[in-house]
């Protein structure tokens, strides 16, 4: 048996199964606070971190590589996240996790005591993103295993919701503290938080995970086998086949997309850090919509028409920001870009924890973003590279389209009629 078949009995269990109300359940909730705690920091990371590259080389290349860096660490990570975190105890996966990023983030306001020091951005984000996505596949296998399946729609909502509400404070805050004491300050705040959701993480208590994947004696298959498992139950799921492929080009397209909003708010337009930041929780706000809404728009809709529906809007909206010239504009679109972002990113999340084994839902988290994201990095170098060289507004309008044209390319998948 796993460690985890030792611990004391989920809420869930001790009342014999029935599922309380997402508000009334103590390890849920806790999980929750823990998620929202870490979203506030990383927002504070999420501007900081293009901002002392645009402050050190003025470049949006620059940025992009350091973006490219990180997604290329957390696709490696995620050759083998998923195998780990079947094998491993949960909570203190994500614990670790946590308390490693809070050190690697706290060196970063520290050197910058002596003064800038670019390179060790592409040394330690790099890192942050690959235990990251060891903690992002942990946490999908978490809320699965905290909630149950009748309950992951609305979980996920609402734990997006609430993460989107950090969001809005987070980069407000970001923006005046790097107004006032520069964006290694920010970081450091994003350090702490990791050490606050350590410790929350703490007292949930998980389910154990199911019998027929407790060890039984029987040795198990090595890694490559592993992340082999995932990608074949991918590939026979005509659904999570065409989500995989779709998504992969949307994320070539969209990894790189807040560089380019930073650089056209900056670079563009001659605004300073605090209006970058008060952009940032406007987008923020769509993100808290669109995690409140998908729910019900997919219970209503579907979840073929509701993933279609909101890849399309991401690709108008996307395109549009490029010319707008005014702050609000620019703004608004963010907002429906990140609401609908949201919407289908809760969906497609919600649809594999549901169709998916528990016992293979970290090798199958793992596999599908190995795939998903496999070309991102190369998109967020090339658009951001492009973005420089060509200008952000024809940029925005072909990468735009193009996401256009993936939703165009689902109506002729299984993904219509899911």
């Amino acid at each position: 048996m796993t460690r985890e078949a030792h611990r004391p009995r989920t809420e869930a269990e001790e009342t014999g199964g029935v599922r309380r109300p997402l508000w009334r359940q103590r390890d849920f909730g806790v999980f929750w606070a823990a998620q929202t705690l870490s979203v506030l920091g990383d927002s504070f990371a999420l501007i900081a971190l293009p901002l002392l590259v645009l402050e050190a080389t003025g470049s949006i290349a620059r940025m992009g590589l350091l973006t490219a860096a990180g997604g290329a660490a957390a696709v490696l990570a995620a050759v083998f996240a998923g195998a780990v975190v079947d094998r491993v105890d949960r909570r203190r996966l994500l614990i670790g996790c946590d308390l490693v990023r809070m050190v690697l983030y706290g060196l970063i306001p520290l050197v910058w005591l002596l003064g800038p020091q670019v390179w060790l951005l592409y040394a330690v984000l790099p890192l942050c993103e690959a235990v990251g996505m060891f903690f992002a596949v942990g946490y999908v296998t978490a809320v699965r295993s905290l909630v149950g399946t009748e309950q992951l729609t609305e979980a996920n909502g609402r734990i997006n919701a609430t993460a989107a509400a950090a969001g809005v404070l987070g980069p407000l805050c970001a923006g005046v503290v790097a107004a006032w004491s520069g964006p290694a300050a920010a970081v450091g705040v994003d350090a702490a938080s990791f050490g606050v959701s350590a410790a929350c993480v703490a007292f949930v208590r998980f389910r154990p995970r199911p019998a027929d994947d407790a060890e039984s004696g029987a040795e198990r298959p090595g890694l490559w086998q592993d992340l082999r498992t995932g990608v074949a139950f991918l590939s026979r799921h005509p659904v999570l086949r065409a989500l995989t492929v779709l998504l992969c080009g949307f994320s070539f397209l969209t990894l790189g997309l807040n560089d380019l909003v930073i650089y056209h708010l900056k670079h563009d337009l001659g605004h300073d850090d605090g209006t970058v930041g008060t952009v940032m929780a406007v987008g923020a706000l769509g993100t808290i919509t669109g995690a409140l809404l998908v729910a019900r728009v997919r219970r209503r809709l579907g979840f073929g028409p509701t993933w279609t529906g909101a890849v399309a809007v991401c690709g108008v909206a996307f395109a549009g920001l490029g010319w707008a010239r005014e702050v609000p504009a620019v703004a608004l679109l963010s907002a429906a870009f990140l609401a609908c972002v949201g919407i289908a990113g809760t969906c497609s999340m919600s649809l594999r924890q549901e169709v998916t084994p528990e016992h293979l839902l970290g090798r199958v988290t793992s596999a599908y973003w190995t795939l998903q994201y496999s070309a991102a990095p190369v998109g967020a170098a090339v658009l951001t590279w492009a973005a420089e060289e060509r200008g952000t507004a024809p940029v925005a309008l072909v990468a735009g389209a193009c996401c256009v044209l993936i939703a165009v390319a689902a109506l002729f998948t299984p993904i219509r009629g899911a």
